[in-house]
């Protein structure tokens, strides 16, 4: 084939080359296409596991929530009924000591503020102890920085 028959031929099929590109692209972007596909299906199983799993820890903390919020109301209720008792005494004592004359007097005597004492350390003996640090809050020495800011 000569030079000029080549350019006959390519001039009659010019449309060809550009076909043969544009058929070269497509098969290539499929291939991609498929490959991105695939990928974003895995990521996406990916996060639905893990979607799932976060769920399921809300809702396991929900429940956990539940049954501490259900305990702590029956472990007040039951301290709150086992001071019921106290507290009327409490009540009685206080009524029937303003009944009397010393009762009406503007100011307590010392053995009356300490039977007080004696009520409230009684009040309060079954109370768990906090779990704050307490002893730490404030130094001996006023004179002292304050610590831990």
């Amino acid at each position: 084939m000569t030079w000029a028959a080549g350019f006959a031929l390519l001039r009659r099929l010019w449309w060809a080359v550009p076909m043969i590109g544009l058929l070269a692209g497509l098969l290539l972007t499929r291939e991609t296409l498929a490959d991105r596909t695939a990928t974003l299906k895995a990521e996406r199983a990916a996060w639905s596991a893990e979607i799932a799993k976060a769920e399921q820890l809300r809702a396991a903390a929900e429940t956990r929530f539940a049954v501490q919020q259900t305990t702590a109301l029956t472990t007040f209720a039951d301290r709150l009924a086992n001071r019921e008792p106290i507290i009327l005494r409490s009540t009685d004592t206080v009524r029937t000591y303003a009944q009397t004359a010393a009762g009406r007097a503007a100011c307590l005597p010392a053995d009356r503020v300490l039977g007080l004492d004696a009520l409230d350390a009684e009040l309060f003996a079954s109370d768990p102890p906090s779990a704050g640090r307490g002893e730490e809050a404030l130094h001996g020495d006023a004179d002292a920085p304050a610590a831990g800011r």
